[in-house]
């Protein structure tokens, strides 16, 4: 049996699909990355697209997967929108699914700063909405710049002098084997992650059974239970990474617990819950109930597309 990976072709995304491949190799099973250009690589604007920035990297990879170029397809679980898995959609021929969620590296966020300090009036480097009104919270006394690119680019401009300071997925640092010389993890009362951040979702085609089945050995239940949580809150208030709502999600007393919150741009305004329950279901009920009931749907509007 061979199967055929889809994966972008940044570096990140070719590693994270090598990890997906070393795993299969290692169940005796033979495989072959395909790499395909999303609109995102090509810096499309987001507005082009129906499913906003996560549409841009995932696309094309869809679409590949259901025109059957790939068996499956690997993607940062945050990249995916809300709503793309057969657990929130009706299942036909077209659809595809979550087929494995392997075990969850780190869902933190790293500061990396070019001397180890973060001063007064440093320069911030981030593209993302959800960072830079935590950061705005949590250092109100520092400049938050926009600063786009990968994580070499962002690491060179960081190096180069153009920013003071960044915010990077752990994940990403560590799948590509980079550790900066003055890193620093935020605990989550510093900044709490984008759904999904750490995991990596492995898609298929619902009807392409003997895949489905190789694919479960790799799943890994408590990750899965983690992005059920975090993507069923997002799919309930309609955010993700473009917008300021962030989640983490992990195993509890009662089967899982979630740490939520929204946040206004500037991050003067913020709904927060803590939830646990038995299900991903009931505990992404509970913290949209709970954040909305704190002004997440009025907040979230200020930015949502």
């Amino acid at each position: 049996m061979k199967l055929r990976i889809g994966t972008r072709g940044s570096r990140l995304a070719l590693a994270q699909a090598r990890e997906i491949s070393n795993a299969l190799t290692a169940l005796g099973v033979e495989t072959e990355l395909v790499a395909i250009t999303t609109a995102g690589d090509r810096g499309t604007d987001p507005a082009s697209d129906p499913a906003g920035v996560k549409g841009l990297f995932v696309t094309e990879l869809d679409r590949a997967l259901r025109d059957g170029e790939v068996d499956l397809a690997v993607h940062s679980a945050k990249d995916l929108p809300a709503g793309n898995d057969a657990a929130d959609e009706p299942k036909d021929e077209k659809d595809l699914v979550i087929a494995a969620v392997p075990e969850r590296a780190s869902a933190l966020d790293v500061l990396v700063t070019r001397d180890g300090n973060l001063r007064p009036g440093a320069r911030v480097g981030t593209s993302s909405i959800r960072r830079r009104a935590q950061v705005f919270r949590l250092r109100p006394d520092v400049l938050v710049e926009d600063l786009r690119g990968n994580v070499d680019t962002r690491l060179r401009k960081l190096r180069d002098g153009e920013t003071d300071a960044l915010i990077l997925a752990g994940a990403g640092l560590l799948r590509l084997g980079v550790v900066p010389e003055h890193a620093a993890p935020m605990s989550l009362s510093e900044m709490v992650p984008a759904p999904g951040q750490g995991c990596l979702a492995v898609q298929a085609r619902p009807s392409d059974g003997a895949t489905i089945e190789v694919l479960s050995a790799l799943d890994h239940a408590p990750s899965r239970m983690a992005l059920e949580t975090e993507r069923g809150l997002m799919a309930r208030l309609g955010g993700g990474c473009a917008l300021p709502l962030g989640a983490f999600a992990e195993p509890g007393p009662r089967g899982v617990k979630l740490l939520a919150i929204a946040l206004s741009p500037d991050g003067s305004r913020i709904a927060r819950t803590e939830v646990d329950g038995a299900t991903p279901e009931e505990v992404a009920d509970l913290a949209a109930l709970d954040l909305s009931a704190g002004g997440a749907d009025e907040i979230l509007g200020l930015v949502r597309p």
